[in-house]
């Protein structure tokens, strides 16, 4: 995916530490249609990076700004 990405333009968001639970749309990029939280191999992130992005996405869930 990582190709992928590079191919269509698009690069890893600058710092996804700063990514707030609040924050919708930028954490939309971490998770699939059906609201799935991709992997590591698919968004690019080290993993201290990914299990941030993942306690913030289970918290956006819970407080529902996020499917």
């Amino acid at each position: 995916m990582n190709e992928q990405l590079a191919e269509e333009g698009e690069s890893r968001p600058k710092n996804p530490e700063d990514i707030t639970f609040l924050d919708a749309q930028a954490l939309s990029k971490f998770v699939t249609d059906t609201g799935k939280i991709l992997p590591r191999k698919y968004t690019g992130l080290t993993p201290k990076q990914q299990r941030r992005i993942s306690r913030t996405v289970k918290t956006s869930r819970h407080l529902l700004i996020v499917k």
